[in-house]
Parts: structure tokens; sequence; C-alpha cells
């Protein structure tokens, strides 16, 4: 490997640009960075009252100047096209747990739409620091590129740096060398890389880094979701690099510190508590569901097939928290979190790919990955999933996305959709690990059927109707992905409340909006339509929130108070709501009600809905997930639960399914189930405040003051 400082000195300053430091107040830089990477031109904006009234911070920021930089034809790889990278007002706290998310907003190669994204790592809180709540790029350069901020110095560079790798593993790592001072500063260092797969792929995501101290090493967090890696290479950047020392618990410069530590006290005191009999995330983090979603038949299995696997045991938590390694208590992505669930394996030696023998750090794998990568592709070797890990993060490659898209592959195998021949020689039978792993080094060197696989479901489906006489309405029902997006690991077919929250999700099927599968299906809190529909306003608002703020949502729901099912709507945590008031008030001055949190939200949510809208989705018709989702699409399906179905048609369809073929009582059971879906849409409109086509209502827009002028125009043209 090449001395990074020897690196540093083969690159080329083409622009510079210094800035005057003033401090962070009460939570907000008041300040927006832009660089046009066509022109090489760095500006400073700054934010407006009627920005932080409206937008508040993190994505509706974000939103608000992707909204401003695009046309309504605009495409994702247009240069106006802006990466968009936030922070919030609230994110950079050290006090309370989970307040260092990055929120990447952009029009998404995958779905065609407006994508958001979140990760955590050190990038959003040193960029506020250094000045700035929001990072806007725009335009496309015509070498490879990093943009480097230097919050200590106040200055801005474009660099052209001709030699570096552009794999994560090892760039994050030789940026973090280059621009820290000596060994000691490493820590004040924070860059965002992709991989060599974002050339060509529909679904590359972004790697955000913090340096782990105890390890020595940089690590790296996600935004994933969407294709913001795709967008990020085609600008032909290669590093975002943020280099901010001094941070501290008065960096927001907060308005009530007596507030947030109150908060912190109550928060900290019940993870110290509670964490270890509860989800246990500092010893496993969220791979602690995998044995969990098997046992209520939720665990992914072939392409969300089936919902359990008798072999889940060879991934289960305690096989996870037998690989990860060092002081549970460290494993934090942003400091002072004492939720503390970043694990890694160290010293994972890879069998496959260009780093063979060589033993790495692995971050991971959380549920998603372990889920995705394991079960749904019918894979149960943990190494082999932890390989899968490494280098989805090391290409810059969506695991989601990855394992899905791989999954639906595997049935179309299965059902001779596809062939060896038609894969390039490839063998995509279940559970076929080596076959995963080579199509993902496919999708880095830009060859084979791999590049074809990442180009997404939504593409695939329509490409092997064409190319290989696949049944149109079978890839339908089978591709699991709503919007563009691939969906993330959870099964949904008795949970039609979840159902709704993949198929109504703004930038598709993520469950960062609405995770309603235990309250909805194993729970029964939501027996009625409303109540379903109220679960599916409530959520993805409050959800909204954290995105708007910088901060993860695992220390809301993932830690609960002791006496939590003892208070009104227990579902909804509402001591750690009441931490969030007291939080907010403490840092921006500001007294807000619970009420209060949620209209912020709904301003958001409501806007970034408009602007699907404006770019040409945003209507009922993008609202369905796949049928899969719903119900059983194959008679093996069915018949694997035909009991439970069965009974169904009794007594919910009031069928008698006796004599029936399995097609006909899976005909009767789509009808119903499809029908159910029906009027879940209209009832969760009309308590949104929508029309009967899922448009927000004039009316709406008034009432939650985003009735500007533009964006009005944008719903009666629609309406």
């Amino acid at each position: 490997m090449k001395n990074p400082k020897n690196l540093l000195k083969t690159h080329t300053v083409v622009a510079t640009y210094h800035y005057q430091a003033q401090p962070v107040d009460k939570g907000y830089a008041n300040r927006t960075l832009h660089v046009d990477l066509t022109n090489g031109s760095i500006t400073e904006k700054p934010v407006t009252q009627q920005m932080k009234d409206i937008f508040t911070g993190g994505r509706g920021f974000a939103l608000w100047l992707l909204w401003n930089a695009v046309k309504d034809d605009s495409s994702w790889d247009d240069p106006e096209n802006a990466l968009v990278i936030a922070n919030g007002p609230l994110c950079g706290t050290t006090a309370y747990p989970g307040m260092g998310k990055s929120t990447v907003v952009t029009l998404s190669p995958l779905t065609n739409s407006v994508i958001d994204s979140n990760g955590g790592g050190f990038f959003a809180p040193f960029l506020k620091f250094s000045g700035f709540d929001a990072l806007a790029i725009t335009g496309k350069a015509d070498q490879e590129t990093i943009l480097v901020i230097d919050g200590d110095n106040q200055e801005i560079r474009l660099e052209y740096a001709p030699q570096e790798v552009l794999n994560t593993y090892p760039l994050a790592g030789l940026l973090t060398e280059m621009y820290a001072l000596d060994d000691r500063d490493r820590k004040n260092v924070s860059v965002i890389t992709s991989g060599e797969a974002a050339n060509h792929i529909r679904f590359a995501g972004l790697n955000i880094s913090f340096f782990d101290t105890k390890r020595q090493e940089v690590r790296v967090k996600q935004a994933a979701r969407g294709g913001s890696g795709r967008v990020f290479r085609d600008k032909k950047l290669k590093g975002i690099v943020v280099h901010f020392s001094g941070i501290s618990g008065s960096s927001n410069n907060p308005a009530k510190p007596d507030l947030i530590r109150k908060a912190s006290k109550r928060i900290n005191s019940e993870i110290s508590k509670y964490d270890a009999q509860q989800n246990n995330m500092r010893e496993i983090g969220t791979a602690h569901l995998v044995e969990i979603m098997d046992h209520f038949d939720l665990l992914p299995v072939h392409n969300f097939r089936y919902g359990k696997h008798p072999e889940h045991t060879k991934i289960d938590s305690t096989t996870w928290q037998k690989a990860f390694t060092q002081d549970k208590r460290m494993d934090s992505c942003w400091l002072g979190c004492t939720l503390a669930c970043s694990h890694a394996v160290d010293g994972f030696e890879l069998k496959t790919g260009p780093h063979r023998g060589e033993k790495v750090l692995v971050d991971g794998p959380e549920y998603e990955n372990a889920a995705g990568m394991g079960s749904n592709i019918g894979v149960f070797d943990p190494e082999a999933i932890l390989e899968m890990n490494f280098y989805c993060d090391t290409y810059g490659v969506d695991t989601i996305s990855f394992a899905d898209s791989v999954a639906f592959c595997m049935e179309c195998y299965q059902e001779g959709i596809l062939t060896r021949e038609r894969t390039g020689g490839l063998d995509l039978s279940w559970g076929n690990e080596e076959a995963a792993l080579e199509l993902l080094h496919q999708m880095a060197r830009g060859e084979g059927f791999g590049v074809i696989v990442g180009q997404g479901i939504r593409y695939l489906k329509t490409y092997f109707a064409e190319n290989f006489g696949g049944d149109p309405d079978f890839l339908q029902d089978i591709g699991m992905e709503v919007k563009g997006l691939e969906i993330s690991e959870y099964m949904t077919k008795e949970s039609i409340a979840q159902q709704g929250g993949y198929g109504m999700a703004l930038k598709g099927g993520q469950h960062d909006e609405a995770w309603l599968i235990f309250m909805d299906q194993v729970e029964k809190q939501l027996p009625s339509f409303e109540d379903k529909a109220e679960a599916l306003h409530y959520f993805p608002m409050w959800r909204t929130w954290f995105s708007i703020h910088g901060l993860c949502k695992l220390p809301w729901n993932d830690i609960k108070p002791i006496d939590n099912n003892e208070r009104e709507h227990p579902e909804r945590i509402p001591e750690h709501v009441e931490n969030y008031t007291w939080v907010y008030e403490g840092v921006t001055g500001t007294r807000v009600t619970p009420d209060d949190l949620l209209s912020q939200s709904e301003r958001v949510y409501n806007f970034q809905r408009v602007f699907n809208l404006r770019v040409g989705f945003g209507t009922k018709e993008y609202d369905y997930p796949p049928y899969r989702a719903m119900g059983p699409v194959t008679v093996d399906e069915y018949e694997s639960r035909q009991e439970r179905y069965d009974q169904q048609l009794q007594e919910l369809v009031g069928l008698d399914p006796e004599g029936l073929s399995t097609e006909q009582k899976m005909a009767r059971l789509r009808e119903y189930r499809e029908g159910q879906y029906e009027k879940l849409l209209e009832v969760v409109y009309k308590r949104r405040g929508w029309t009967e086509n899922g448009i927000p209502t004039l009316a709406k827009l008034k009432d939650l003051g985003i009735d500007l002028p533009e964006v009005v125009e944008i719903v009666k043209k629609h309406s």
C-alpha cells in the first residue's frame, strides 16, 4: 500500500473556498454549503427562518435544496440532480444516545423518484460543527474528485485525486490517514465513499466513516438505500472528507443544557438496567431479531415464500454474539451513544474476491443482512454472510437490494425462467453462496450477469419477460419491490398494516416509516381499519421526525421503560417521546409538545409526497406492494400453510374450501386480500388528509403551512 501522505501529493487542488467561522446557535449552523462540480464553484447560502419554520432541518432541508436544484423532468443522471447530505438541529448532541445520523437525499437511479436514506458515523455532526446544516452537490466533475471540508481552518477544497482505489476498503482508511494531522487526529476525520460497483449498478450506497479509538481502525455505516452511491460516482466523486476537532457537549450551543441532562439521565439509566433483558442491543444489536422473526413466521425465506426455516439457528443471535468482538460499551457509531449497537467482527479471513486471504474487520451484520443474505437466499453459513456483508460495504452495494435481487433471480432459476446459459454459467439454486458472491464480484468488475442483477428487481421483471419469456404477471407477483425499492426483510402476509407500511412508504419498500408487524399480527392491537389507519398516520410521521433532526430511532423503541405497558399508547413509548421534547427544548430553547413534533414531521412528509408527484409518482397506483407481500403466489406457498389459509377462507371469506383445488382457493383468497388492501388505502388517505388518489389536498397544504405557490401549482396540476 502506498504511503497515504505520498498519495496526497498526487492531488491537484482545483478550487478553494475560505469562509468565516461562526458558532452553532441552538442547534443550527445557519448556513448550507453548495458545490457545483461542473464549474468548480463553492458557495454558501443562509438558512432562512422560513426554512426552519417549514422544513425544520435534516431531511426537510435536504428536500428543499433538492426541490430548488432540479426541474420537473430532471433525471437522476442530469447534472442538476443534487446529492444532498444534511444533519439536523439535534444532531451532534453527545449527552443523549443516537444523535449522529446523516440524511442523504437525491433523485434515485433505482426508483426514478426522490430517495432519502440515513446512516451513522461522524460525518453529519462534523459537517454541522464545521459550519453547515446541509451540503448540496450538483454538476459533474471531469476527473476523479475529492471534496475536502476543513472545519478547523474554515477551508473547502476540490481536489483531483487520480491514484486512489474506489473501494471503501481501503479508501476510507487511506483518506483518514491523508487528512488527519497525526494518529491522534484520526478521530476528527469522517469520510464518505462508495465503491467500484457504484459505477455499474443502480442500488449502490454510501459508506460513512467513524474512527474506532479502541480498535484503532476506521469503520463505516451505510446510507445505502435507493442508489445514492450511483449518483455519487456519476458525479465522479471519489470521496468527501470532513475534518473537525474539539467536539464537546456544548458544540450545539444548547439553550437549556439542564433539560438535555435530565432526559439523558433517564434514558441512560434505563439502558444500563434493562437493555440486557430486553433486546440486548449492547451485545448483539439488531441481529437479535433472527430467531424472533422465525418464531412468528416473519423471517423471509426463499424470496419471502416462507416465514421460517429449521436451519435459522445457524444464523441466529447466539452465532453473532459469539462472533462480535470488543467491549460492548464501546461499539457506538456516534460519541456518547450508550445503546452501543454498532458491532463488528475482527480478523475475519476472506475466502473470495480481490482481498482473498486478508484478515479484515466486518461491520455487522445487522438483522437485515443476516436475514437477507441468509435465509432469504437460502444461505445458512454465517461465514458466507459475513463475506457478502464485507464486500457489499467495500463495493458500495445496498445489502437489502442485493439480497432481494438475488433471491428474485434464484426463484426465477427454480421456475425455469433463468438457466445456466442465461446467467453466464452460474447455478442460482437456493443456498448457492458461491454464486451469490460471484454476482457481487461481477457487480464490482462491471461484467457478467451480476451487472444485470444490479439494476434492481423492477428492471429485472421487464428484462426477464422480454428476453427470457417470463410471465409478466408472475414476475410482478414475486418481485419484492415497491416504487422500485426492494423491500426490507420482513414477511407481511398476515399483517395488512405492514403491507400498507411498505406500499405507502414515500420512497418505497422500507420499514423506517412504519414497522407495525408486531402491533398488527402478533399483539392484535389494530383490529379495525380505522386503528390501522391511525397507526399508518402516527408512526410514519413520528419516524420522519428522526430524519429531520439527525437521529437514530433505536433509542426510542429498542429500549423501553420498565412501566411502559402501564402508559396510554405504550406502543409509542410516551416517556421517550417526552424525553425528545426535553432534548428539543434543551437545544433550541423552544418549548414543544409531542403534537408539535408530529407537526414538524407532517409538513416534511406531505412536502415529500408532493415532490414525488412533481417527478412523476406520488399517486395511488404506486402505493401497492407485490402480491407476495399479501398472500401466497405459488401452490407450495399455500400448501405450506394450508390449515391457516383454509381457515381464513371459512372465517373471513365465508367459503367452504372442501373440494376446491389449491389454485381455486388461492384465487378466492387473493380476491379477498386485495379487496382488503383497497379498503386500507381508502381509510389511510382519508386520515392523512389526501384525496382518493393519494394526493394531499389544498386544504391540507394550507393547514400545514406548506401552501407555497410552487407546491400548490403541482397539486393543482395533478388533481
